[in-house]
């Protein structure tokens, strides 16, 4: 597979703090990958590492295959955009002239497509309203433009959607899939609001206390959530003879309740039940949520 950004048993300490602890990744050519973690997990430090406003401790990362160590990174970095904790926006400014002071200090020979930038990314009717003026949806559509100056093929953006109205969601998630889709861009997302991200991304990296937990694509997600039934019986025991019997697979949770992984005919369940003296309590169906598989991971507070 072709990788855009790998990293290898990267680490970076802050004094006597280790924010990263070997860390290992990687991210498929054009995929949006969510990199999942609390606050506080390292994604931010992974984040600047790789934009370059920081040296690792240890470890190395390579960008379109030339190691953080060679002279070449920089040009390799020229092919990414990123919006890293705020979008670096000029308050006093216009879109367009945010824009265009970002071609200015990437060197470029002209401000030919900014036009389409503001376009895409729905500013382009701002005309000459300053961006102190604009909503928190609009500054972060505003970052991921200037991100976009220069046409970069590796976007990062650090809780895009943090603060944000359900509509300033909205409009980010569908900006996002955009570049992706039609514009092929391969898009790294830091994130802590799980729900959300399961909406976006392709492939996930789960991180808590600076190590990578756990890389997997959508489909392996998917799969590790698939659809269950959870049902509460009086006893457990003849509940595993009967499951045993019919040849479906199982997960005890309790001495009353399990989690069935296949349809099941409750009338036929409760016919092999019945000679035990066991009854079925409660049936449900459910799915586990890119929130539930992360709690089962590492734990944690809701949303972490």
């Amino acid at each position: 597979m072709d990788y855009v950004l790998e990293t290898n048993n990267l680490t970076k300490n802050y004094g006597k703090f280790r924010a990263l602890q070997g860390l290992t990744m990687h991210i498929p050519k054009g995929s949006i990958y969510g990199f999942v973690g609390k606050n506080g997990a390292g994604k931010t430090t992974l984040i600047r590492l790789i934009c370059g406003l920081q040296t690792p401790t240890s470890g190395t990362y390579s960008l379109y295959g030339i190691d953080s160590t060679q002279k070449e990174i920089k040009k390799s970095r020229r092919r990414m955009g990123a919006v890293v904790e705020t979008p670096a926006i000029y308050m006093e400014m216009t879109a367009e002239e945010n824009l265009k002071q970002q071609s200015l200090i990437l060197g470029l020979p002209s401000s030919d497509g900014l036009g389409d930038i503001l376009k895409l990314v729905g500013l382009e009717n701002t005309g000459k309203k300053k961006a102190k003026n604009f909503s928190l949806g609009m500054r972060q559509r505003l970052g991921i433009g200037i991100a976009l100056v220069g046409d970069p093929d590796f976007l990062v953006l650090d809780e895009p959607i943090n603060g944000l109205d359900p509509q300033g969601i909205i409009e980010i998630r569908e900006l996002i899939l955009k570049l992706n889709r039609e514009r092929n861009i391969t898009v790294l997302i830091s994130s802590h609001i799980l729900d959300e991200l399961s909406r976006l991304a392709t492939h996930y990296g789960i991180i808590d206390g600076g190590c990578m937990v756990k890389e997997l694509s959508g489909e392996e997600l998917e799969a590790a959530c698939r659809k269950k039934v959870h049902i509460t019986v009086t006893s457990t025991t003849p509940l595993c003879a009967a499951l045993d019997e019919l040849g479906v697979e199982y997960k005890i949770t309790s001495q009353t309740e399990a989690d069935i992984f296949a349809k099941v005919n409750v009338s036929r369940l409760a016919q092999k039940l019945a000679p035990y003296g066991c009854e079925i309590l409660s049936m449900q169906e459910q799915d586990e949520s890119l929130e539930g598989y992360y709690m089962s991971l590492v734990g944690g507070s809701r949303n972490a």
